[in-house]
């Protein structure tokens, strides 16, 4: 796998405490970045390092547990959105073979008497390591501040004004999730560690993986590979995001490919975020992104419906 620089990098800390003409800078850079590959990276982004790690541990030590301990914490009905995710489970939405990972997903914790707080379950508790959902709910305000800015700087691009944002994702369905990518012990059936997909929200934020494998699809039609620094952030444009401008700000397709044979043995963790939208926001193509050269694309859709279907897509969803 190639260790060449692939992403653009931008420093978030520019636009969040810059004056005006880094502000600009910053947005050109972002859209640019969106526009030309898809993906960027963001440093000086405000998430600490110290929770990062705390949170990278504590999964791991979940992982490590028997399968029949981590099982108690597969919630029936929920569609993987809180708790743990089994092995196998969840495919990419034009395959039926499942990828080879385990997950588990700590959502929103509404603290401010918002009565959306009824529409979200409770996050899952983990009796052998409690820390570990406690340290998810921190990272996962910390995903949600930087993530915040950078939709902010998207708006500004997109000339929405730079609160377009703003009340759509306040106490927003939005996702933090820990995958861990196993050792592969036998010749997979066909499938890779995660198959060829988009994301299904706003903008999703990665903070580094353990392993190498993230790939990307390029405009030329060539895979990849996203080696992000030290300390750095890799977004990427999702579906909901796509499908509000019309096609202008494109979903980039990505994939986890499996190490070398003689690397089977390493396992991967990684740690996304994915920023959604509250359920109630529209999804509508916006005006200003519909011209005779890029004609309307989409039928008007609410976050919420979208998101139902597409959980149904990827198997998760009954």
């Amino acid at each position: 796998m190639s260790t060449e620089r692939v992403i653009p990098l931008v420093d978030l800390s520019s636009f969040v405490h810059g004056n005006e003409a880094h502000r600009i800078d910053f947005v050109k850079k972002l859209g640019d970045a969106f526009h030309e590959v898809g993906f960027v990276g963001v440093i000086n982004h405000g998430i600490p390092k110290q929770l990062v790690d705390g949170f990278y541990d504590s999964a791991k030590r979940f992982f490590a547990l028997p399968y029949d301990v981590k099982s108690k914490y597969e919630v029936p009905g929920l569609a993987g959105q809180r708790g743990y995710t089994s092995f196998g489970k969840e495919h990419a939405k034009q395959s039926n073979v499942g990828d080879l990972k385990e997950f588990f997903q700590i959502g929103q914790t509404v603290l401010d008497g918002d009565q959306i707080k009824t529409q979200y379950p409770d996050n899952v508790k983990v009796d052998e390591i409690p820390e570990f959902p406690k340290l998810g709910d921190d990272l996962y305000k910390a995903f949600e501040k930087a993530g915040s800015a950078l939709l902010e700087a998207i708006a500004i691009h997109l000339d929405l004004g730079d609160r377009y944002f703003s009340e759509k994702i306040h106490n927003g369905n939005s996702i933090l999730r820990a995958i861990h990518y196993p050792p592969i012990t036998d010749e997979p059936k066909s499938a890779i560690r995660a198959e060829q997909h988009e994301d299904i929200n706003l903008i999703t934020l990665l903070v580094g993986a353990s392993a190498g494998g993230l790939q990307l699809l390029s405009k030329q039609n060539e895979w990849l590979d996203i080696n992000p620094g030290e300390d750095e952030i890799v977004v990427n444009v999702g579906d909901m995001l796509q499908r509000l401008t019309n096609n202008y700000l494109k979903s980039t397709t990505h994939r986890v490919v499996n190490p070398p044979r003689e690397q089977w043995h390493t396992p991967r963790l990684s740690i996304p975020f994915f920023l959604h939208p509250r359920s109630t926001m529209d999804l509508s193509c916006l005006d200003i992104c519909i011209t005779e050269e890029n004609p309307l694309g989409y039928e008007p859709i609410t976050a919420g419906e979208y998101l139902d279907e597409r959980l149904r897509e990827i198997g998760l969803k009954k």
